[in-house]
């Protein structure tokens, strides 16, 4: 288990509540029945577009107030923005996520959903059906092997989140066949979008890799997507503002080359026809040219 001591004071406060609320356990176990992650993967790049888990989130501990829209409504607009799986916050102290909301995005949607939250605890795992449990490598420590075992009994596919090399190894030997590398520094709460750079030329083939934290761009999507990422997990670029048209300038990063998440104020209503249209704003340097120390980005944001 992670030395308390070395963890950001936020995330100190998330682990700390994550152990309170696994003391308090569950009788009943879950059975699921997944959609297929890797499957929606596979459809997303056959249909053209960049795999991107995007994440339901409404506030965090560092984030100016809370948006209030309907969490499904946001669920639908990202998946018509062409998300292949969501990600639902159950963490209720400090992202204001619940199990009732994933439980109705779920039930919303055709998409395999992961449920975020910071599981410590076998228990944990049963208080809500999803597709697909994180389990941070960092906080679980050596009881990772069996929190896995567990959740696969459950039905669960499991994504593993590491940070460096020695957690790869951990994930690894645990038997972990789809990996998260987290951009963000659990310390100093710094996002390097160079973390996963490092730490992908070392994940096996046959491993599902994504890339979390700090991609902002389709820029950076095209960078985690050069650097071997299967797919992506976004949540403050998308949730900060139109979520289907920030959801559609990941998803297409690829297919188009260029281009920016959209301002609020500048998303045009036009639908799919629009799609293909150069942005006025293209002649702008892409993001991948900005300078090498914009790839450092000092945030108080927390978590993935």
């Amino acid at each position: 288990m992670e030395d308390v001591t070395e963890l950001a004071p936020a995330v100190r406060s998330i682990l700390s509540a994550a152990r309170d609320r696994a003391a308090e356990g569950r009788t009943d176990r879950v059975d699921v029945d997944p959609r297929d992650l890797r499957a929606a993967f596979d459809r997303a790049e056959a249909d053209g577009r960049v795999p991107v888990v995007a994440e339901v989130k409404p506030t965090s501990p560092t984030t100016d107030g809370t948006r209030e829209d309907d969490p499904v409504a946001l669920a639908e607009g990202m998946v018509a923005g062409g998300a292949a799986a969501l990600s639902v916050l159950t963490e209720p102290e400090h992202f204001g996520g619940s199990v009732e909301v994933l439980e109705r995005v779920r039930a919303a949607v055709d998409v395999p959903v992961l449920r975020k939250d910071f599981v410590v605890a076998e228990s944990q795992l049963d208080a809500v059906e999803s597709d697909v449990v994180l389990l941070i490598a960092r906080f679980v420590g050596d009881d990772l092997p069996d929190l896995l075992s567990a959740a696969r009994e459950r039905g669960f596919q499991v994504l593993v989140e590491v940070h460096d090399r020695e957690e790869l190894d951990a994930a690894l030997d645990a038997g972990a066949t789809t990996i998260g590398v987290n951009n963000r520094d659990l310390a100093e709460l710094v996002v390097d979008l160079g973390t996963f750079e490092s730490v992908a030329p070392h994940v096996p083939d046959e491993v599902t890799l994504i890339a979390e934290s700090g991609i902002g761009s389709p820029g950076d999507v095209r960078r985690m997507r050069a650097a071997g990422a299967d797919a992506l997990l976004v949540g403050s670029a998308i949730m900060d503002g139109d979520v289907e048209a920030n959801t559609r300038a990941l998803t297409r990063a690829e297919a188009d080359g260029g281009g920016s998440v959209p301002d609020e104020e500048t998303v045009a209503d036009d639908e799919a026809d629009a799609d293909d249209e150069t942005p006025a704003d293209d002649e702008t340097p892409a993001d991948d040219e900005t300078p090498a120390d914009d790839d450092i980005r000092d945030t108080t944001e927390t978590p993935t």
